[in-house]
């Protein structure tokens, strides 16, 4: 039980950029191109859905500050491709993104480099908050639009 409290633990802090030390992250499961899966496109991305819940004390706006003037660009540095963000209407505390990645391997090696990046080290401690993550690993079907 202490085990999985802390691999809970572990899931929450790496999802807000920060990782225990000595714990290695949970694998991305395979998504992307050549998924053996059925209704999947030969030719996708892997796609991220993360959902930010800000917890009480912290601030929606700092979050989007922080996406807005730094986030954003240190992303788009790292190799992630933004497809969009969303504001839910019936949750104010809440931000959902979209990535998409070339494959899993590239994802994991693209958030490795995000989370080592002096400049994320500093804009997170400085513009600290406190947030649930939450994602989904998705790959797109062989008759969508968006691959």
């Amino acid at each position: 039980m202490k085990r999985l409290a802390i691999m809970c633990a572990a899931a929450l802090l790496l999802g807000a950029g920060q990782v225990l030390a000595g714990q290695a992250p949970p694998p991305t499961p395979a998504c992307g191109p050549n998924l053996a899966m059925k209704n999947v496109a030969k030719d996708s991305r892997c796609f991220e859905l993360r959902t930010y819940t800000v917890r009480e004390g912290s601030s929606i706006d700092l979050l989007h500050s922080r996406f807005r003037d730094h986030t954003n660009r240190l992303f788009k540095k790292h190799g992630m491709s933004i497809v969009g963000f969303w504001q839910p209407v019936a949750k104010p505390d809440q931000l959902i993104y979209l990535l998409a990645y070339k494959d899993a391997a590239a994802r994991d090696a693209a958030w490795a480099a995000f989370g080592a990046d002096p400049e994320w080290v500093k804009v997170r401690t400085e513009m600290a908050v406190q947030l649930q993550v939450d994602n989904v690993f998705m790959s797109a079907t062989d008759y969508g639009p968006l691959k």
